[in-house]
């Protein structure tokens, strides 16, 4: 059973990777169409701030933990909304409507790279490249970024011909860039959230409402059109409501939830596959060709991908090894006071299942600090 509990998070993310891989097909159909991406983005906040709000008032009155909402823990919650939901969201799908489904879910892959490098100027992730494990994470990055990005250029005589238009795909690509950068900078940031509010449930709510006021701020400043907030189609409904709920609302509660578990490049080297998935999707449902250069991309992707795990799995035995040595050596100090030393920065504990009383860190009054 334990072995099955430490392939929960890899087995949450593949799945994570599938709807967003749906998401950007359908989104893609949708602004097409012409619904704006500002509004898009309005609305699935708003939906998963409706569905989340009752699910936390439910689990709250069935639990006993009580993580109180202070100052920090609020200023927080509104960065992290505003870096990564607001500003990433926006600029994502004004990307995705300016270039194409291709083009964003390989600059999305943009981000593992991002993030190691700001994870490894933070201390989060620690190099030390006279290891295999360092060795394997960086090399594996560069696969798995070079791989799903050789997948979507190698679409570039259809991309890049006079059909389209070479500014707004520029523009599209950079709106896609500056997305990925958000993203990157949200996974950073969502260690220290989850560290100041550990309620990963009530959590996901409070980011989903911010980025419903802060989109719909961002959108009346620049949608003058009131029209543009017009629903036209059932299929636009139904995308809403999909983003809303799995999109948003579940996504941001399963981040959360495997951050705290695995850190913050643990969660950022599964985005490659969302390539992967987007290419088999596209030639299954909207008959796009698959190249054999595609397919070589999508096993350099694999490859890359199963050595960070790799390197992530020796980081874990060792942090393992270091806590249980220091447990030997100091058996009358508490495991939460020993493990501090030594743990990740995402406060990974290797002995008690995550979503208990005990790994939210409660005090005998059920108060969770």
């Amino acid at each position: 059973m334990g072995g099955f509990d430490e392939h929960k998070p890899a087995m949450a993310m593949v799945g994570l990777q599938f709807s967003y891989a749906c998401i950007s097909l359908f989104t893609r159909i949708v602004l097409v169409q012409g619904m704006s991406p500002r509004v898009f983005v309005v609305y699935r906040q708003a939906i998963a701030t409706l569905v989340m709000t009752p699910i936390v008032y439910i689990s709250r009155r069935n639990s006993n933990i009580k993580c109180s909402l202070n100052l920090r823990s609020f200023s927080l919650i509104f960065l992290n909304a505003l870096i990564g939901v607001t500003l990433n969201q926006n600029l994502y799908f004004e990307g995705l409507y300016l270039a194409s489904t291709s083009v964003s879910s390989a600059m999305s892959n943009l981000v593992p790279a991002v993030t190691f490098v700001l994870a490894s100027i933070l201390g989060l992730e620690k190099l030390n490249f006279g290891s295999m494990r360092t060795i394997a994470k960086i090399l594996g990055t560069i696969l798995c970024v070079s791989g799903a990005m050789f997948m979507a250029l190698l679409k570039g005589p259809k991309l890049l011909n006079a059909e389209l238009q070479p500014e707004n795909w520029l523009l599209g690509c950079l709106f896609l860039f500056a997305s990925c950068c958000c993203w990157a900078l949200w996974l950073i940031l969502q260690v220290l959230v989850s560290e100041s509010y550990s309620d990963h449930l009530s959590l996901s709510a409070w980011m989903c409402f911010s980025a419903t006021i802060q989109s719909a701020i961002l959108t009346l400043f620049i949608e003058r059109d009131p029209n543009a907030w017009n629903i036209h189609s059932l299929l636009e409904v139904a995308c809403i409501l999909f983003t809303g709920c799995i999109g948003s609302g579940l996504s941001f509660f399963v981040q959360a939830w495997i951050i705290s578990r695995r850190g913050p490049l643990f969660s950022a080297m599964f985005n490659p596959l969302c390539t992967v998935i987007v290419t088999i999707l596209a030639a299954a449902f909207l008959h796009e060709k698959i190249y054999t250069g595609s397919l070589i991309g999508g096993v350099s992707v694999i490859i890359g991908l199963y050595a960070v795990l790799w390197g992530k799995a020796k980081d874990l035995v060792e942090i393992k090894e270091n806590a249980n040595f220091q447990t030997d050596e100091a058996s009358t100090v508490k495991t939460s006071e020993v493990d501090t030393t030594e743990k990740t920065s995402w406060k990974i504990d290797l002995e008690k299942p995550l979503l208990t009383d005990k790994a939210f860190n409660i005090d005998e009054s059920g108060i969770c600090k």
